[in-house]
């Protein structure tokens, strides 16, 4: 199955079209409208709760947006539903409160984040998610293990991998090397057919999605572009951008 039309037709809003300056922070309701409003497609990310539930939010301790320091794995939904951004009175959202929100009215694209140990219970609540909504959605993550799993929970609903050229910076230093191999040059590829690829827009050119895209007919996001010369290097190379910080044409 080759990645959906829609997946690719408009620009993709980073994590919601959120501006800080502004008091809309990433991943929060005002970054989902904001970006509906403009007939954005929309990333965002997901974390697993203590109580199974998949919360949109992109790190996995609390603090850099919101109050308190724990790990959204060691809190239940409700209580992170409690939970307010800096300076705003907006709240966390759950998925299912995000897919309500959406309504099918512009694409979703979801990455799911990992903790790389071979959980399979936020695919799994993804995928339940999922299975009353008939917008359009895909999924992605950068854990081949997840994408995998995407594969064989939900093998209709188009699935990417989340990629870059190396694996060397330190937020990558808690994989072991075994881990981290597999994930360079899409080497999975063979093994979780991911039917688009979202790969860091400053590696751009390289050989793994160029193959990708042209011999096996992968779809190829850029992320995350934020400048001209970013956007302009999305145009020569990918079929559509992820962007923050500006405000493309639709």
């Amino acid at each position: 199955m080759r990645a959906p039309d829609w997946l690719t037709a408009r620009p993709i809003a980073h994590r919601g079209l959120h501006d800080r300056a502004r008091g809309v922070l990433e991943n929060m309701p005002a970054a989902i409208d904001a970006a509906v409003a403009g007939h954005f497609a929309i990333e965002v990310d997901i974390q697993l709760t203590a109580d199974g539930e998949a919360m949109v939010h992109h790190d996995d301790t609390l603090g850099r947006l919101n109050d308190g320091s724990a790990k959204l794995l060691a809190l239940t939904a409700a209580e992170l539903k409690q939970v307010r951004f800096h300076d705003t009175a907006e709240r966390m959202m759950t998925l299912g409160g995000l897919l309500d929100r959406v309504g099918g009215r512009v694409p979703l694209v979801i990455e799911l984040k990992s903790h790389f140990d071979g959980d399979r219970k936020l695919a799994t609540r993804l995928t339940q998610a999922l299975a009353a909504y008939r917008g359009p959605v895909a999924a992605m993550s950068f854990d081949p293990d997840q994408v995998l799993a995407l594969r064989q929970l939900a093998p209709k609903l188009p699935r990417g991998i989340t990629a870059e050229r190396r694996y060397d910076d330190a937020y990558w230093d808690k994989l072991p090397e075994a881990q981290r191999n597999p994930m360079l040059a899409l080497r999975h590829g063979l093994r979780t057919r991911p039917h688009f690829v979202a790969y860091r827009v400053d590696d751009l050119p390289a050989p793994p999605p160029w193959i990708a895209r042209n011999v096996f007919g992968c779809a190829l996001l850029a992320w995350t572009v934020r400048t001209p010369d970013q956007r302009s290097r999305a145009a020569r190379h990918a079929d559509q951008m992820i962007f923050e910080g500006f405000v493309p044409e639709p």
